[in-house]
């Protein structure tokens, strides 16, 4: 219990290290991360099977539930988000303390144990992690809630009758069964795919598609194994702990699964992945919460489950992808031909910080494009910085921010956040798209696929149909990356490299940016 409440503590106390990260998140990219970190796993069944339900019990879940709400709908602007992080934070608190006034689950000082060991761990981690790390962090939160709706579901298997759902006959209910397995299915998914997840974001294991052999056979077949093994167990006489082998096996089958689904999901894909299982984690809290009857559990969870689905929609459109392209391979998968290191043999211009800073000060309209290299080299602090220098001398800056850029939903926006960029100088894609032939110059930072002109002009190309920032239109643009050897996610080389008007920046992004800040000087 100690690292599920850490889950919620990090959740918590993670935006407070930001300063104003909440503030700017805009709620279809980010609010559904932090607020899947608050799904209601330490609230028990409110009554067994036919037990009255005590109204002031139902009528506090149900003010839970409304401040959830509240919470998702106040994180939709940066002016609100404030308020709809308290909401979050007071419908947590009210569904918990209702829980420990109104249930037996265990001893005060055990939960005061509990809340300590949780809170300790939540605290130092809310301290020591890095916003570079925000991603995996997600995708670590991600796992707790899957593995807490196994959990649950073993519980309720191993000892139907402490959770009223038990026939007169002494069997698990048919319907309960049902919920019970497909709570336990998603929640083995989401563990074992969130711990991939975890493990591309981190380094850990390559970030590449990984292929195996005849892999869309094997997941067709296993997804089709759990959903014939829950019809199975729905409809056996006999599924009590002694005799409901099958639910075992859709337990262990689903686990399978979810690290099938995906190693061979590519790092471009990352950010569609981890609104996924957030998505997942959301539907195991409701189904469980069917099986413990309760409505907190209910609402939550399919807040988060039809957030995170959503959320999964947006994104997989932006980049004019569906999602079962996504599922069944991500950004790499075919045997396409990248750029490698072909970048090397292609003519291009390199310039240094005094030329950059120079341009940079001559310019009428910029337009800043970060991507995952700023995220890694911690570029933000240094980058606003000379946006306000450059603010200084009359420039008119802003800054374009594409939905799938970094490795999770409004990566961008919170590293901005952090930096404390005010939130009228951040565009969507769609909102800015169309200045970029007004620009004097484009200044990317970190990013490639999202500026891909193969996107729109390279049907062989795997990322031919995404959306992409029309910085070729712009009358100059400077592009900081650490080398020309390299290439984006998408393992695609990029031709802006190598237009007339690009100038090259080589180096760290934050070297390179603190550099020109020193020329503007």
């Amino acid at each position: 219990m100690g690292s599920l409440l850490s889950l919620v503590l990090a959740s918590i106390v993670i935006p407070a290290k930001a300063g104003a990260v909440l503030d700017t998140l805009r709620a279809r990219w980010t609010a559904i991360p932090v607020f899947a970190g608050m799904t209601m796993w330490a609230v028990p069944a409110h009554a067994a099977a036919g037990e009255a339900v005590n109204p002031w019990v139902a009528l506090a879940y149900l003010v839970a539930g409304v401040c959830f709400i509240l919470a998702l709908r106040g994180l939709s602007s940066p002016t609100t988000s404030r308020a709809g992080n308290r909401f979050g934070m007071l419908g947590m608190l009210i569904a918990v303390v209702t829980t420990l006034v109104t249930h037996d689950v265990a001893s005060l000082p055990e939960i005061g144990i509990a809340i300590v060991i949780g809170g300790l761990i939540g605290f130092t981690i809310a301290r020591r992690i890095a916003m570079t790390a925000m991603p995996q962090l997600v995708a670590a939160f991600h796992s707790l809630v899957g593995m807490a709706a196994v959990l649950v579901a073993l519980a309720a298997f191993l000892n139907p009758g402490a959770f009223g759902i038990l026939d007169a006959a002494g069997q698990i209910l048919t319907v309960s069964r049902v919920e019970m397995a497909l709570g336990a299915a998603i929640g083995a998914i989401t563990f074992s795919g969130s711990v991939i997840a975890f493990a591309k974001l981190n380094g850990n294991m390559s970030g590449a598609p990984i292929l195996l052999p005849a892999r869309h056979v094997i997941n067709l077949g296993t997804l089709a194994a759990i959903l014939i093994g829950t019809a199975a167990y729905a409809l056996s006489p006999e599924g009590g702990p002694g005799e409901g082998w099958l639910f075992w096996a859709i337990v262990v089958a689903a686990f399978v699964i979810g690290f099938l689904l995906i190693i061979p999901i590519g790092g471009a894909d990352m950010p569609v992945v981890v609104s996924m299982l957030n998505s997942y984690s959301g539907w195991a809290a409701a189904a469980m919460g069917f099986t413990l009857g309760n409505t907190a559990m209910i609402i939550t969870g399919a807040l988060v489950g039809a957030s995170g689905a959503i959320l999964s929609y947006i994104m997989c459109r932006a980049m004019n992808r569906s999602f079962i392209s996504v599922i069944a391979g991500g950004f790499g998968a075919d045997d396409a031909t990248t750029g490698g290191g072909g970048g090397e043999q292609r003519p291009y211009k390199q310039g240094s910080a005094d030329d950059a800073a120079f341009m940079l000060e001559q310019a009428e309209k910029v337009i800043v494009i970060p991507g995952y290299g700023m995220a890694v080299a911690q570029a933000q602090h240094a980058l606003r910085e000379m946006t306000e220098l450059l603010e200084e001398k009359g420039v008119d800056v802003k800054f374009a921010i594409h939905p799938v850029a970094g490795r999770m939903p409004g990566h961008m926006n919170v590293l901005l956040a952090e930096a404390n960029v005010p939130y009228d100088k951040v565009f969507e894609l769609e909102d800015i798209n169309g200045e970029f032939a007004q620009a004097d110059v484009a200044f990317i930072i970190g990013a490639n696929d999202v500026v891909n002109p193969a996107a729109k002009t390279d049907k062989t190309s795997p990322i031919y149909g995404m959306p992409v920032f029309d910085v070729d239109k712009a009358k100059q643009v400077f592009f900081i990356k650490r080398s020309m050897g390299g290439v984006g996610y998408a393992g695609v080389d990029n031709d802006v490299f190598y237009m007339d008007q690009t100038m090259m920046l080589l180096s760290d992004a934050k070297k390179m940016v603190e550099e020109i800040v020193k020329a503007l000087d």
